[in-house]
């Protein structure tokens, strides 16, 4: 089982590369690069409420995301890697309704650190679900459904392929370019009421691609309007 589930993700993320081929538009008014793959499959709407030095601040609307359950691993590769699988099967119609759903981007990873290096870290793995399925999205066993209301989130964009030794170092990056702004105010009395994770790691590429590479390091938090 494990073997054919393999041989799934590979044909399916070798087909989403060729999808991708190509597409590359520039949003000039995002300090960031808009991810090529959101051309060809649907990511979650948002607005850009400020450009920073080395970061952006985005709202993001009320969405639906099918979730894994913790999954306790010394690696975020391996925990994403094996949540992926799980969600895979659930939009391949493991799920309560037997029903197909489509990709979505991007495939996110929240982190909650160990206290030491050689310690099991938390992860859990989302996708997001698609507008068509939002108001009924199947359930599914060992899955959990998150409803988001309206969220801002603070990302640091970053290329190349995510490792388990760039994701702290890009996590500490985004943490001090926003030291001393309102929103990294925010952040720390959002997350002190909420005990949300300490940050979240957005994928938006297949591992067959090797250009234009689209990452992203998130900090989730609320903001009273």
């Amino acid at each position: 089982m494990a073997a054919f589930n393999m041989f799934k993700l590979s044909f399916f993320l070798s087909l989403l590369s060729h999808l991708n081929q190509g597409l590359w538009p520039q949003n000039q008014n995002s300090l960031v690069i808009f991810p090529p793959s959101c051309n060809s499959i649907e990511c979650p709407s948002f607005d850009t409420v400020e450009v920073g030095n080395g970061y952006e601040v985005r709202r993001y609307n009320s969405t639906e995301w099918i979730s894994t359950s913790p999954i306790q691993d010394i690696s975020l590769v391996e925990a994403t890697r094996t949540g992926f699988l799980q969600l895979f099967d659930y939009i391949q119609g493991k799920n309560k309704y037997e029903e197909k759903i489509e990709m979505t981007a991007p495939v996110l990873s929240e982190v909650l650190p160990s206290d030491g290096p050689f310690c099991e870290s938390s992860f859990v793995v989302s996708f997001y679900v698609p507008k068509k399925n939002q108001e009924n999205p199947p359930p599914a066993e060992g899955l959990h459904l998150q409803t988001w209301k309206p969220k801002y989130v603070a990302v640091r964009q970053f290329s190349g392929f995510v490792s388990d030794y760039n994701i702290g170092e890009e996590a500490a990056a985004l943490q001090a370019s926003l030291a001393g702004t309102i929103w990294s105010a925010a952040i720390d009395k959002s997350h002190a009421a909420d005990h949300t994770s300490a940050y979240t790691v957005a994928q938006y590429n297949s591992p067959f691609e090797f250009d234009h590479r689209v990452n992203e390091i998130w900090m989730i938090f609320d903001l009273e309007e």
